[in-house]
């Protein structure tokens, strides 16, 4: 079909190659989540069986004066380069990861394909379950070794302005974007890197950030689950600033725990159980949906991390909504760093939010 060549031909010419996100080598590498807020960076290297951190680093992104829709894009690149500087990081490559509407990742499974015929068979798969033109995107995909009986694998779609965007802001900071990655699975890559769950188990991990909530999904199968939510913190905070007849960034500074008594506290922090309602609802629609499909159990057990989560009172709010035991995961609990390090602190602070960028920071070239 000359709709297949044409996308054939599409995978041969982009600038960034997905299917080296499973390749491993030996270059150091750091793991850069450009955050619609702000700038996480993680650098890793194994130690024993495990991983230790050698730097790190978190900066916010000024959005720029309001209705100026270029401020952002001017100062990402800015905001790189001082978390760079704060991190004492000193390569130049970086592994990046993409999110949100203009992104799928799914799981497919034929019946026995040779080789060369599954790059064709995939390609037909994305059309259909896209959520966007695929024309305007990037297909890659990773067959998944060991069953006979089908062609299993994982296939993942992004927009090309997505990881153009992503890739210019990393080379505006003189910085070289050698992988792409997707944040669900660099959750999920982090997860098991750090953290031991037992066999049989699902379990799902919720990373709420300002623009996206992303949940990572995985089972008995051991075939990820990803499904990005577009309600997440700014959602939920302009929901009670409207109430309120109040800013937005009133209301975040109220719930990150700014002292501020002139602020009505009290009433904010009450509000915010009425404003997590949908994400709540988008969070069991997707459990549940999950375990039909999969025909198994619902998840026992959700580990939450990213910037929102670090508001006082938001991981026990969905603990006493979902059926799901749910808990604060910072990652560097259990990845190791000496306490001597000038990111230290952060990492006990706002590891929730760096979770990504460690799991982009374990991938190698």
């Amino acid at each position: 079909m000359k709709w297949i060549e044409e996308q054939r031909a599409k995978l041969k010419e982009i600038a960034v190659d997905w299917r080296r996100i499973f390749k491993v080598g030996r270059q150091q590498v750091f793991g850069l989540d450009i955050g619609s807020s702000a700038i996480k960076m993680v650098q890793l290297h194994k130690d024993g069986g495990g991983y230790a951190v050698t730097a790190a680093g978190i900066v916010d992104v000024d959005d720029g004066t309001e209705g100026d829709e270029g401020g952002r894009e001017i100062n990402v690149p800015g905001a790189i380069q001082q978390c760079l500087q704060s991190a004492g990081i000193q390569t130049k490559l970086a592994v990046c990861g993409v999110s949100g509407s203009e992104t799928a990742v799914r799981h497919f499974a034929f019946p026995p394909l040779q080789s060369e015929e599954v790059e064709g068979a995939v390609l037909l798969e994305a059309k259909q379950i896209c959520p966007f033109n695929t024309d305007d995107g990037v297909v890659d995909y990773q067959v998944i070794p060991g069953d006979k009986e089908n062609t299993n694998g994982i296939l993942v779609v992004a927009t090309k302005k997505l990881l153009g965007e992503k890739t210019g802001f990393a080379k505006d900071a003189v910085l070289d974007n050698v992988l792409m990655d997707m944040d669900g699975l660099a959750l999920l890559n982090c997860f098991r890197g750090c953290q031991k769950y037992e066999a049989g188990q699902t379990i799902a991990i919720l990373n709420v950030g300002r623009s996206c909530a992303t949940l990572a999904i995985i089972g008995d199968d051991n075939l990820p689950s990803i499904r990005d939510l577009n309600y997440a913190g700014k959602a939920i905070i302009e929901q009670i600033a409207l109430k309120h007849n109040v800013s937005a960034e009133d209301v975040e500074q109220v719930l990150m725990g700014c002292e501020n008594p002139d602020k009505i506290q009290l009433e904010v922090r009450n509000d915010l159980e009425t404003a997590c309602q949908k994400l709540i609802t988008d969070i069991t629609e997707t459990l549940r949906y999950y375990a039909v499909r999969r025909k198994c159990e619902m998840a026992k057990k959700i580990f939450v991390c990213g910037g929102f989560a670090l508001v006082e009172g938001f991981v026990d709010l969905l603990n006493s909504h979902l059926s799901a035991a749910t808990e604060l995961w910072n990652p560097f609990d259990k990845i190791s760093y000496d306490a001597g390090l000038p990111c230290a602190d952060i990492l006990r602070k706002k590891g929730p939010a760096l979770a990504v960028a460690a799991g982009l920071a374990m991938r190698t070239i």
